[in-house]
C-alpha cells in the first residue's frame, strides 16, 4: 500500500513501448544496460539546454539507433549539423558500434511532462515564484489541449525554513486507467536555499486499440469518464448507451450501467406505512379516503336549490327608505 509507480512503466507493454529496445543474454545484459545509462547521461549533460524530451535507443550487434526528441532541433543540429557529428564522435567512441542519431521536434512543448517540470525548475533557479510558474504552466498545458494536469512541488518553497509540498491540478489524471496516455516528468531546481524537486503529470487522453469503435459518429460514447462529467455539469443524462446498459435501465433505474440501484425512500415514509412519522400518506391509506361514502359527500358539499332559494344582500330594500319623511314635514307645519 502506498507505493508510486511510474505512470510510464506501468503502461508500457499496454499502451507504450519500450524506451529501449534490443535483446541479449543474460551475461551481456548488464553491459547492454550500463550503456545504455551512460549514453542518455551523455547525451542530457551536453544537450541539457536544448530542451530534450524522451530519448529512445535501438541496438543491434553492430548498429546502435538513437531517436531524440526536442523542442529546439536547431541546438540541437548545430550550424550545417556540427553538433550531431560531434555527438555522434563521442557515442561510437563510448559503444565502439556504428550510430546513427535521428532528431525529431516536438511541436508542442506544453504537452510534454518532462519539458514542462524542466521550465518550472528553471523559473524557480531564477527566483520566480513558485505558484505563479505552476500556475502559468497549468493553465498553458490546458489551453494546448490537455484533459488534466497535475504539478506538485516540494522542497523549501519561498525559501522557508521548514520544507513542504504544493499541488495544484486541474481536469482529470486518472493514474490507475491503464488505457489514458498520461505523460511524467520529473525536474530538480537547484537554488541558493536547496532544491527543489518538480513533478508533472499530464493526461493527453485515451488510447483505444485498433478497430474499437467508439459512437463519435453516431454520438458521444457511453463510458464511465464522459457519464461522470455529464453528471457533474448538472445531472444530464448521456447519450449513446451500449445494449448492456439499456437493459439495465429497463430493469430498473442504473445511472452507469453498475448494477440496479436501490431505489431511494422519500422523506417522512417509513416502511411501515401508517405507523410512520408525519408525512405524506402511504399508498394504503390513499384509496380508503377516495372511497368515502356519497352521502358524506352530499353534506360536506352545500345543495344548489338552498343557494339558489336564498335572497342576495344587495336584493334588500334600503333602511333609508322609511315612509317617516312625510309625517315628519306635517307635524312641521302644525308646530309653525
Amino acid at each position: 500500500m502506498g507505493h508510486k509507480v511510474h505512470p510510464g512503466g506501468l503502461r508500457v507493454g499496454v499502451i507504450h513501448e519500450w524506451k529501449s529496445n534490443w535483446y541479449t543474454g543474460t551475461k551481456e545484459f548488464p553491459a547492454y544496460l550500463i550503456e545504455d545509462v551512460k549514453i542518455r547521461d551523455h547525451i542530457r549533460g551536453k544537450l541539457g539546454h536544448a530542451g530534450l524530451g524522451d530519448i529512445l535507443i535501438k541496438k543491434d550487434k553492430q548498429r546502435i539507433t538513437i531517436d531524440i526528441f526536442t523542442a529546439r532541433p536547431g541546438i540541437v543540429i548545430g550550424k550545417s549539423g556540427a553538433e550531431v557529428d560531434a555527438l555522434r564522435r563521442e557515442v561510437h567512441a563510448m559503444t565502439h558500434k556504428n550510430v546513427h542519431i535521428n532528431i525529431n521536434e516536438i511541436k508542442r512543448p506544453e504537452l510534454d511532462a518532462k519539458l514542462v517540470a524542466q521550465s518550472i525548475a528553471e523559473q524557480l533557479e531564477n527566483r520566480v515564484s513558485f505558484r505563479r510558474a505552476m500556475k502559468r504552466s497549468l493553465a498553458s498545458a490546458i489551453r494546448s489541449g490537455a484533459q488534466g494536469v497535475k504539478i506538485t512541488c516540494g522542497g523549501r518553497l519561498g525559501g522557508a525554513e521548514m520544507s513542504r509540498s504544493e499541488t495544484y491540478s486541474e481536469g482529470r489524471v486518472p493514474l490507475h486507467t491503464l488505457r489514458a496516455d498520461i505523460d511524467y516528468g520529473f525536474a530538480e531546481g537547484k537554488t541558493t536555499f536547496g532544491r527543489i524537486g518538480v513533478k508533472v503529470w499530464i493526461n493527453k487522453g485515451e488510447i483505444m486499440p485498433e478497430g474499437f469503435d467508439t459512437g463519435r459518429d453516431t454520438g458521444p460514447s457511453g463510458r464511465l469518464g464522459e457519464q461522470d462529467q455529464a453528471r457533474r455539469r448538472g445531472g444530464r443524462k448521456p447519450e449513446g448507451l451500449g445494449e448492456g446498459q439499456q437493459a439495465g435501465r429497463r430493469r430498473s433505474p442504473d445511472r452507469e450501467g453498475l448494477g440496479p440501484v436501490r431505489q431511494r425512500r422519500r422523506s417522512g415514509e417509513r416502511p411501515g406505512g401508517p405507523g410512520g412519522r408525519r408525512g405524506r400518506p402511504s399508498d394504503q391509506q390513499r384509496p380508503k379516503a377516495q372511497e368515502a361514502s356519497p352521502e358524506a359527500v352530499e353534506e360536506q358539499t352545500p345543495a344548489p336549490e338552498a343557494e339558489a332559494s336564498a335572497p342576495p344582500v344587495e336584493a334588500a330594500p334600503p333602511v333609508e327608505e322609511t315612509p317617516e319623511a312625510p309625517k315628519d314635514e306635517g307635524t312641521e307645519g302644525a308646530e309653525s
